[in-house]
Order: C-alpha cells, then sequence, then structure tokens
C-alpha cells in the first residue's frame, strides 16, 4: 500500500521515539507500506530534518542527511505531471496531495489533518499517525 508521510511525522519521529510517527518510520521497508516521495517532498524532508531545532542530540546535520537518502531509497519515487493548485486551504500542502493522487495513494499521514480537507474529494484518507498504525497491525 502507497502512502504519503506528511513532514510532520517525520519531524515527529526525529524528535521523539517514543509516539506513533516513530514507529511508522521504524517501520519503512518491512513490506507493511511503501511511502510515496517527489522530488518536493523530499527536498523538503532533508530541510527540516537537518534544523538545528529538529537534530536529536548527538546527531550531526551529515547524519539526518544520510537518513533522508535512506528512508528516500525505500520509497516509491513518483513523478507529478500534473498539479491541483490550489486545492487545499494551505497552499504548501498542495505538494503532498499532487504526490498523494500521482501515486495512488490510499492515506496522507500527517499531524495536521485539518491542513488536508478536500484530499477526500480524490478518495485519500488523512489520517493520523496513530490512527495508521491501527490499521496496519489490524492487517498483521
Amino acid at each position: 500500500m502507497l502512502v504519503v508521510l506528511d513532514t510532520s511525522v517525520m519531524v515527529a519521529a526525529a524528535r521523539s521515539r517514543n509516539g506513533a510517527s516513530f514507529e511508522i518510520v521504524r517501520q519503512i521497508g518491512s513490506g507493511a507500506f511503501q511511502p510515496a516521495l517527489s522530488i518536493a517532498l523530499y527536498a523538503e524532508w532533508r530541510d527540516a530534518l537537518t534544523r538545528p531545532e529538529n537534530l536529536p542530540s548527538g546527531v550531526s546535520a551529515s547524519e539526518a542527511r544520510d537518513f533522508v537518502r535512506f528512508v528516500a531509497s525505500q520509497c516509491h519515487v513518483q513523478p507529478i505531471y500534473f498539479m491541483w493548485r490550489p486545492w487545499l486551504p494551505d497552499a504548501d500542502d498542495d505538494m503532498i496531495l499532487e504526490l498523494a493522487v500521482a501515486a495512488s495513494c490510499r492515506f496522507i499521514i500527517t499531524h495536521n489533518v485539518r491542513d488536508f480537507i478536500g484530499s477526500e474529494r480524490f478518495g485519500i484518507e488523512t489520517i493520523t499517525p496513530s490512527a495508521f498504525l491501527q490499521i496496519i497491525r489490524s492487517k498483521s
């Protein structure tokens, strides 16, 4: 199952090993799901995860970039040929919706569910990391 991981999930996973976001990132490559990734989302992940406020203690920006590259290697890289802008309340989130539509993803996983109101018109469900964990746990 292809899904899109919003940057909020990646940042939450970097900041804490105790939450649903970390567990989702830990399961990348397990076969339970596969993240879809675009060049734009990759750039956003890399930018966000190398900011000093998002770096875990003892982790350098270089190590964070290596981690983002590793995660990207486990993703389905999806080119985007059609843009759905403006569609969402926050224009910065339109690239996430475009990726989800282009890759035929079932879910957008985010901590900001309200930001994706309207994605359901494309048959894409926006859910929190904890709700997604419940789904993949029920299938295993």
